[in-house]
């Protein structure tokens, strides 16, 4: 079952450095919600804070209620972090990592997710004993979306999955993205390719300096001329003011 998300005047940042600056969301039960922006914009921040790696303020809600502190009762509510970078242990198997990602399940109920997440990964099924560090970026990026998958999320939160990958890869893993929404995962997309994003996004939100300038259906904000020409290269950048 999906979980609905709610955020309300969040602020976060670092130390004395504020980067986000009341950010207002909302990510319904079973949606895909693209957010995309500039480098800089606070994407990534956000998902950090809603994963409580860092610390935040405001009002988060999952299913209407406060979202929790830590990052393992934030696990166990449901969310899943694929974090920019995927953040993967060299030294480790494929397998080792699927079983990690499963740390809050039952020992009983492991082997069978792992079958289960497999599946949707064919390429892993084929390197369950290879080494993380020997994998290609793509089998890398999938095996950081599978650990992620191992702990049954309803909200599954993915931080530029495309980043650094070939054009065919993207589209595969972007392709996957859609299926599990599909399958009624909740998605909380962060993407740099924001015409593939957009176009398959629900509902989208664009940043700039830490604040949401635009929301609204991914399919409209991607035939908007200002978010084309502020994103997509056909023409000037707009003030975000009519963004």
């Amino acid at each position: 079952m999906s979980v609905s998300l709610s955020v309300r005047g969040l602020r976060a940042g670092y130390g004395a450095l504020r980067v986000l600056d009341g950010i207002d969301l909302e990510v319904a039960a079973g949606g895909l919600i693209a957010v995309v922006g500039p480098n800089g914009a606070g994407k990534t921040t956000l998902l950090r804070a809603l994963s409580g790696l860092i610390q935040w303020v405001g009002d988060v809600r999952l299913d209407g209620a406060r979202l929790p502190a830590t990052p393992a009762a934030i696990v166990a509510r449901g969310v899943g972090h694929v974090p920019e970078g995927r953040e993967l242990f060299p030294g480790m198997s494929v397998r080792e990592h699927l079983e990690l990602g499963a740390w809050s399940l039952p020992g009983r109920l492991r082997a069978a997710r792992l079958e289960e997440v497999i599946g949707v990964f064919p390429r892993l099924a084929e390197r369950r004993r290879q080494l993380a560090g020997s994998l290609s970026g793509g089998e890398q990026q999938m095996l950081a979306i599978a650990r992620a998958l191992m702990s049954r999320p309803r909200l599954l939160m993915l931080d530029e999955p495309s980043l650094g990958l070939a054009p065919r890869m993207v589209d595969e893993l972007l392709a996957v993205v859609r299926r599990l929404h599909q399958d009624g995962v909740t998605i909380l997309l962060v993407e740099q390719h924001v015409a593939q994003a957009l176009a398959m996004a629900d509902e989208a939100y664009v940043m700039e300096r830490g604040r949401v300038v635009s929301r609204g259906p991914g399919p409209a904000l991607l035939a908007s001329d200002a978010v084309r020409a502020a994103y997509l290269g056909t023409g000037g950048r707009p003030d975000a003011s009519t963004v």
